[in-house]
């Protein structure tokens, strides 16, 4: 009888890691939120590397823009160098929006890559170069890309509304003739700016045109607000039709949104309620146009005034 022997197994190789691997991770900002948005790139990516077979991972890649270093991406720069080098041949990268800055950047890179036999990998889109055709890869990439930008625009109306809502936009405290900001960001007044701003709305109630308060501060040699010796009629008009000077701040007012926001007592008034609404009802009455039933029209004269 043939004996029994005892059989011992030899687990399989596992295949060999030998397709050189590359992450890519970017983020737009510094900040905290994205910072951690950048650890949570790499350790998944590099879950990614890990459990794939014959992948090996080369190296990781990181842009983070900052108020120094702009819109500079030196990590890619290195990426491309490396692929240039024959050191990498494949890159994986979180998305589409995190490769590149803008679909015209994106395909520069694409394009290099390819003529480089370099494979790029799109986590998020389930995208990879390699079996994907290049007029389906460019369309796909453009349709994204216009879709990103809709949705970053819609995010950032969507942002300034809820900061305007809940009274916490920079906007409210946005600097004007009069105005200085203290350390605290808050607005409070500037005495001679100030004292200048009552007297552009008192003239303007005695009478006097924009053209004539334009004289009158150029010859009295009142620097404007952008420390010039001429003033533009445009500026004079802004100033009296600015409900800051009340101590009061509207926001979103442009007529393009369904909602105005109103922050009272935002700031110390140079100018008071009854004086701003006065000086409003003056120049609706010295405009030159009218609305009525058949739409906008001109009235048939001008207001003049010899002052």
């Amino acid at each position: 009888m043939p004996e029994n022997k005892k059989v011992h197994y030899i687990p399989a190789k596992p295949p060999k890691r030998d397709k050189r691997v590359g992450i890519y991770c970017r983020v737009s900002t510094n900040s905290l939120d994205q910072l951690k948005s950048l650890t949570a790139q790499v350790s998944g990516l590099t879950r990614l590397v890990a459990a794939t077979p014959q992948w090996l991972l080369v190296d990781v890649y990181m842009d983070i823009a900052s108020s120094k270093t702009g819109s500079s991406r030196r990590e890619f720069a290195r990426m491309l160098e490396d692929c240039q080098n024959h050191n990498l041949e494949i890159i994986l990268t979180k998305s589409i929006s995190r490769f590149g800055r803008d679909t015209v950047d994106t395909l520069e890179a694409l394009n290099q890559l390819k003529t480089l036999g370099v494979r790029v990998i799109f986590e998020q889109e389930d995208l990879d170069t390699s079996n994907t055709d290049s007029d389906l890869m460019i369309s796909i990439i453009e349709a994204i890309a216009q879709s990103e930008n809709e949705s970053r625009s819609e995010n950032i109306k969507w942002g300034i509304k809820q900061r305007a809502a809940q009274g916490t936009s920079k906007l409210y405290n946005r600097k004007c003739y009069g105005y200085v900001h203290d350390k605290e960001g808050n607005l409070i007044i500037k005495d001679d700016e100030a004292k200048n701003v009552t007297k552009i709305f008192e003239m303007y109630l005695h009478g006097k045109s924009i053209i004539g308060i334009v004289a009158e501060l150029e010859r009295l040699g009142v620097k404007s607000p952008t420390g010039k010796d001429k003033w533009s009629k445009r500026t004079i008009d802004v100033m009296l039709s600015n409900e800051k000077y009340t101590g009061s701040v509207k926001l979103l007012n442009n007529g393009k949104h369904k909602a105005v926001y109103l922050c009272e007592d935002n700031n110390p008034a140079i100018i008071s309620k009854e004086t701003f609404q006065a000086v409003q009802i003056e120049k609706t009455k010295r405009s030159n146009v009218i609305k009525d039933e058949n739409g906008v029209q001109r009235k048939g004269k001008k207001y003049s005034s010899k002052q």
